[in-house]
């Protein structure tokens, strides 16, 4: 274990950080979840709205940084392109 103060509170602050993007992480997955099951349901109000929030959610891990852009721009568009299919086929 670290002996400087300075190095103490570094690793206090990424504890810290590490459970933050941990918990956020879980929630992005949680909400990506809701919506592939609205779109499985062929609810396609249901998963406009839970894609939203997705959006939302992705737009503020990017601007933390806890996941990359480009990686937000993949999930977020798989998920589209299932509801935008959803809609072609009814």
């Amino acid at each position: 274990m670290a002996i400087h103060k300075s190095a103490i509170k570094r690793h206090h602050q990424s504890l810290n950080k590490r459970a933050r993007n941990i918990d956020i992480k879980s929630k992005l997955r949680t909400l990506i979840k809701k919506a592939r099951q609205s779109v499985e349901a062929k609810n396609r109000d249901e998963a406009q709205t839970h894609i939203r929030a997705v959006n939302k959610a992705l737009g503020k891990a990017v601007s933390k940084g806890i996941i990359k852009s480009n990686t937000a721009s993949r999930w977020l568009s798989r998920l589209s392109r299932s509801e935008f299919r959803l809609g072609a086929s009814s």
